[in-house]
């Protein structure tokens, strides 16, 4: 059986964790604040704070600038459920947004219709590794007309003015748009390295801060490793100094840091993210594109534009004209072959949580036929060439027997 998405650890990597071990330093030490350092180098934002999720770095990052009950966050429906569990967790409301047919990404007329004065923050989710058009949300957030309706009930909310947006980054780390890393394109961006992501920590995620010269980038970093230590004002690593084992704690916070065990993963994949991990699963979903263009029935993704390029996280097939209960006998098929696929993502309000919030799929159309459609064939550094042609004989017989 062609696994989905295993993770890719080396040798190096397994001796970079011995290491640790044998250091006697397994939690938040310096090879976090490295890892740290190195993500801000590699995507050019100004400073990054590695946390133990991406769920919780979009949460931290919600209750940092004062969303709560009565306010609006606007999400695509088109996403897992943790983009929209975070807003819940503040007591917010998710508003859900349908997306555009074509890249998955969330769509601008619809995000523009959906702003109200109690929008407080957007959360566009760069689907399976393609960027969305950051130039134009950006834009749109500092529209004069936008900025009007904004209201403020935090001194954060004031400071910026506007509706911040919040990058939910956790599958394009490594993508670029116009040239610029995620991570660098807009306030702040989320990070995931989640076992399945192409740069992992096992679990574990990052929030890249980029926010407008108003702010002071290190400062936020400060206050948000406060947060994500139970409110204490000293980490593990400040205490050991000769005699500074006193400390306070500022406010109730959490629990969320990264350990160094897991960032002695991520600072050997990053090590060689771009000349060895990304241009494999380029190579891959590229093996992909040729295979399927001339076939009638495939509805290939985009996994490079004029702006964009994807970090080749996910590679979203789409079959044409096809209902949902064929896609699903397809996707039998390919398992009968031998391979195995999965689907990105079943829209939010076909999950209990939210239907039982009163969302309705009948609202997002887009988001519903993509959905329906789908098939997440595998990417990952490992994937051999003759496994690829694998894939793609059991894709195209298992359509063929299907029609």
């Amino acid at each position: 059986m062609i696994p989905f998405s295993p993770p890719h650890i080396t040798q190096e990597a397994i001796d970079e964790v011995v290491d640790t071990l044998k250091s006697g330093w397994i939690t938040t030490g310096p090879k976090t604040k490295r890892f740290e350092k190195e993500i801000s180098t590699y995507c050019g934002n100004e400073s990054t704070l590695c946390v133990n999720s991406a769920t919780f770095g979009l949460e931290l990052v919600l209750r940092w600038f004062g969303v709560g009950p009565g306010d609006e966050v606007i999400v695509p429906a088109y996403t897992y459920c943790a983009s929209a569990n975070v807003i819940v967790h503040t007591g917010a409301t998710p508003v859900m947004v349908d997306i555009n047919a074509d890249d998955f990404n969330i769509n601008l007329e619809a995000l523009e219709n959906a702003i109200t004065s109690r929008t407080k923050v957007i959360i566009p989710v760069d689907i399976a590794g393609l960027p969305c058009d950051y130039d134009a949300i950006n834009s749109l957030v500092c529209r004069e007309d936008v900025k009007a309706k904004f209201r403020t009930n935090d001194e954060n909310q004031a400071k910026l003015g506007r509706i911040l947006v919040l990058s939910d980054a956790a599958h394009s780390f490594g993508a670029k748009y116009k040239g610029k890393h995620t991570g660098s394109l807009t306030d702040v961006s989320v990070f995931s390295f989640h076992a399945v992501k192409n740069l992992t920590t096992g679990e574990g995620g990052a929030i890249a801060l980029n926010l407008p010269e108003s702010f002071n980038n290190e400062e936020i970093y400060k206050a948000f490793n406060t947060f994500s230590l139970h409110g204490q004002n000293k980490d593990a690593l400040a205490k050991t100094q000769k005699g500074a084992w006193k400390y306070d704690v500022l406010y109730s916070g959490y629990k969320g840091n990264m350990t160094d065990i897991m960032a002695s993963l991520g600072l050997i994949d990053l090590k060689y993210y771009e000349s060895k991990t990304l241009l494999r699963r380029k190579e891959i979903m590229n093996a992909y594109q040729m295979a399927f263009l001339n076939c009638s029935w495939a509805e290939l993704p985009i996994i490079e534009d004029e702006s964009r390029t994807s970090s080749f996280h996910l590679y979203p097939l789409r079959i044409k004209g096809i209902s949902e209960d064929k896609r699903d006998a397809i996707i039998q098929s390919i398992f009968g072959e031998d391979v195995s696929v999965n689907v990105h993502f079943q829209p939010l309000p076909l999950l209990s949580a939210f239907k039982n919030m009163g969302y309705s799929m009948d609202d997002y159309p887009v988001a519903y036929d993509n959905y329906s459609r789908e098939i997440s064939l595998p990417v990952f550094y490992n994937l051999s060439d003759e496994q690829v042609q694998l894939v793609i004989d059991a894709v195209i017989k298992s359509v063929n027997a299907n029609e």
